[in-house]
């Protein structure tokens, strides 16, 4: 079978074999309205509330959200706006920790006898796509089982650094075949495809040992290339279906959806502990001890450098996620969200944008683009502000993976430049339908 183009990423999987440790000492949480795509949550709580572990603080709003419950056990002190690496501001709800962690005891293992109650049970538990998208998950359930020819489970971890997702796979098989028996039994899943890389061996070990109790459940080994772990790629790299611009991985009989995802249903179904907890891959250059982190959502991103015993040289940029589509945030002080599978401090050596050379019309870009994109003629054309070239050249394509960046002998800032192109047609699509209106 072909393989779609991407690139080399040094790996860096420095907590590969370190298991993960919880944290302690946690003061207090910041849990942001926004950890989803969709509608803010809408807060349940006032300042001066005592909340457990469990307690539900935040409702789903109407259309597209996602419920939140409080990570820690205390007392509400704050309910206000915080800055969030996008710049924009989101309401917050911010929670003193009593250091007991007391679970909330109104949770109950939630009954589920139907597809439908499934779905309810999978909405109720707040569990977004933690990969990194923050998709509100049962949303992407609520389709007609019909048209589920495929789950494919992302399994890839292709960033360099990260090792969150392989702890998931092989610590917590046991609440990954949970919820794919629970979603064969009630969708009539016949078949289900794990993709790894072929550097995770002791994830993929451990996920054939688990696919052999389900039915219809294989894994496929990857090559190690980045961006394996892009839905479209995934998708093409286990199932041959190709994904066409502007449709989504159902319109070709795929569900997607990351390894830790799964366990996270698995465990709720299990045990009614809504998402509040997350395994965070903690490293890059400025931090002292790289580790997998079981943290509360909500957790400030300075207490978990701490716990990896600081930094051993000043921070240039944190990230959440990878190096190649992280997103740098303005301060440690932001919290743990719900997608964060990664936080990485980098130092000012490895932050350090290189001189931006003129373009030498390679076409390394092209080559390494997984879609066969032009990254370096869609920079000219935004120079001009010609959104008729743009879709021409199919910059909405384009999943802002930075494969054209990375191998660029010139430094252009290709990936930058499709990102404001894509924001360019928006515009355009905007001003259209004003104009028709």
């Amino acid at each position: 079978m072909a393989f779609l183009h991407g690139v080399h990423t040094p790996h860096r999987k420095n907590t590969a074999d370190k298991g993960a440790e919880p944290i302690t000492g946690i003061k207090s949480v910041i849990l942001p309205m926004q950890m989803h795509i969709g509608a803010p949550a809408v807060p349940a709580v006032k300042v001066g509330d005592l909340v457990k572990v469990g307690t539900l603080i935040a409702e789903a709003a109407n259309g597209l959200s996602s419920p939140i419950y409080s990570s820690v056990s205390g007392k509400v002190t704050k309910i206000s706006d915080i800055l969030t690496s996008s710049g924009s501001t989101c309401p917050a709800v911010i929670i003193e920790s009593d250091g007991e962690m007391t679970p909330d005891e109104n949770i109950t293992v939630p009954t589920v006898t139907s597809r439908q109650e499934l779905i309810e049970a999978i909405k109720k538990s707040g569990i977004v796509g933690l990969g990194g998208a923050g998709f509100p998950t049962y949303a992407k359930w609520n389709v007609d089982p019909e048209r589920i020819e495929e789950l494919v489970i992302n399994g890839a971890e292709c960033e360099p650094y990260i090792t969150s997702d392989s702890y998931t796979m092989t610590d917590r098989a046991d609440d990954m075949e949970y919820a794919l028996l629970a979603l064969k039994e009630h969708f009539g899943l016949k078949r289900i495809i794990i993709g790894i890389e072929s550097n995770k061996k002791k994830a993929i070990e451990s996920m054939k040992a688990m696919s052999q109790k389900i039915e219809g459940c294989e894994v496929k080994v990857l090559p190690q290339v980045y961006p394996q772990g892009g839905e479209k790629v995934l998708v093409y790299h286990t199932t041959k279906k190709v994904i066409e611009t502007g449709k989504l991985p159902i319109d070709v009989g795929c569900i997607v959806c990351n390894c830790t995802t799964i366990a996270a249903i698995g465990s709720y179904l299990k045990t009614g502990m809504p998402l509040v907890e997350k395994c965070v891959t903690v490293d890059g250059g400025a931090v002292a001890e790289p580790k997998n982190v079981i943290v509360p959502i909500g957790a400030p991103l300075s207490d978990l450098f701490d716990f990896c015993g600081g930094f051993k040289a000043e921070p240039k940029k944190i990230l959440y996620g990878g190096p190649m589509m992280g997103v740098a945030v303005p301060s440690a002080d932001v919290p743990v969200l719900k997608s964060t599978n990664a936080v990485i401090a980098l130092t000012a050596k490895e932050a350090k944008l290189p001189k931006t050379t003129a373009c030498i019309r390679c076409g390394a870009c092209t080559n390494a683009c997984p879609f066969g994109l032009y990254p370096a003629e869609i920079l000219l054309a935004y120079k001009k502000k010609d959104a008729e070239a743009l879709k021409r050249l199919s910059v909405d394509t384009c999943m802002l993976c930075g494969c054209c960046s990375f191998i660029c002998p010139a430094n252009r800032p290709l990936v930058q430049t499709n990102s404001l192109s894509k924001q360019l047609l928006r515009e355009e699509k905007a001003k259209e339908a004003t104009k028709n209106g």
